[in-house]
């Protein structure tokens, strides 16, 4: 089976150094790699010009349309019987490729998407975002397990799909906002099968900042309402626990004012979830650091994505 890998990029040349380093070491290596600049002004073709004579490399650059869009450039520039697709700040494990080929051959599979980790090299603030992103504590687990809400829909940061797939359903009809959830769907609507690889991991840096970490999932949050715009029905309790959380943190300050007996008791429950997950991130990283950091980025990550739950919400309503 022959791979074609798709990666959109916008200003990352550092981190498309690290993802093709790591592609170089592959134990499965039948595959080539699409480098589709989506209208940079910091390029990466000098880094792709690196790895040029040791792998099968095509480099493009197009106007700026946003990454949906510039998965589908790299759609219609693939040859492969397979198509891949990658954040640019991912890193690939030595032998992620080998491990997809392998399930790929077992049986019927048209689609997967597989979870993230924290690298052992990430800094302590990536490995704390990395925690929060996929610990179920804070609902970020419930996309890498095979249990969970509904049909597993595949998420582009770390997804393939057959050639035949996109030859029936076509690319991306939206270029952000919820663009790879709702291809997922149609695709599904249109009768093919997806699954989750567990073994087919990639390490995601995610964002580096808590700025830019908190700008990331508020974004995430109103992809979310947008996804329901084309498919209603996909809206789910657990998609809003986020925003349940944004108001109960409102409804617990306000009682300082109301009541301070159940202020007493939200600042128990919340010294509770405080703890759990400090132990829980301090137990899987094995970082007392990680942990204590973990419960700040976690509470980042449910705001932010609370907040823009809500705000896409009543705009939908208004609407």
């Amino acid at each position: 089976m022959y791979f074609s890998i798709i990666i959109p990029v916008y200003n990352r040349p550092a981190e498309v150094l690290e993802l093709l380093e790591s592609l170089t070491r592959q134990t499965y290596t039948h595959f080539e790699i699409l480098i589709v600049e989506d209208g940079s002004t910091e390029t990466c073709q000098h880094i792709v010009a690196q790895y040029q004579e040791r792998l099968t490399l095509r480099y493009y650059f197009k106007e700026n349309s946003g990454q949906g869009f510039s998965r589908n450039f790299g759609f219609e520039k693939a040859k492969g019987d397979f198509f891949i697709l990658f954040d640019s700040d991912c890193i690939i494990p030595d032998d992620y490729f080998s491990i997809v080929h392998a399930r790929l051959a077992q049986g019927h599979l048209d689609i997967y998407g597989g979870p993230d980790r924290a690298h052992p090299d990430f800094n302590v603030l990536q490995k704390a975002i990395s925690y929060s992103m996929t610990s179920i504590f804070t609902t970020g687990g419930i996309r890498g397990r095979k249990s969970h809400v509904g049909v597993f829909h595949p998420r582009s940061f770390n997804m393939g799909l057959a050639r035949k797939v996109y030859e029936k359903v076509g690319g991306y009809v939206i270029t952000r906002k919820g663009e790879d959830i709702i291809w997922s769907i149609t695709a599904i609507n249109n009768g093919f099968q997806t699954g989750l690889i567990t073994e087919a991991f990639v390490y995601h840096k995610r964002r580096t900042n808590l700025v830019a970490f908190f700008r990331q999932l508020h974004f995430f949050g109103t992809a979310r309402i947008n996804i329901s715009r084309f498919y209603p029905d996909e809206l789910k309790l657990v998609h809003a626990l986020p925003a349940f959380f944004v108001l109960g943190l409102l409804l617990y300050l306000v009682q300082w004012f109301i009541s301070p007996t159940l202020f007493f008791a939200g600042t128990i429950l919340l010294l509770l979830y405080v703890i759990v997950l400090c132990l829980d991130a301090t137990i899987k990283t094995q970082s007392i650091a990680v942990g204590l950091l973990a419960v700040v980025t976690s509470f980042t990550q449910l705001t932010a994505y609370g907040l823009g739950f809500i705000q896409e919400y009543i705009k939908l309503k208004i609407s």
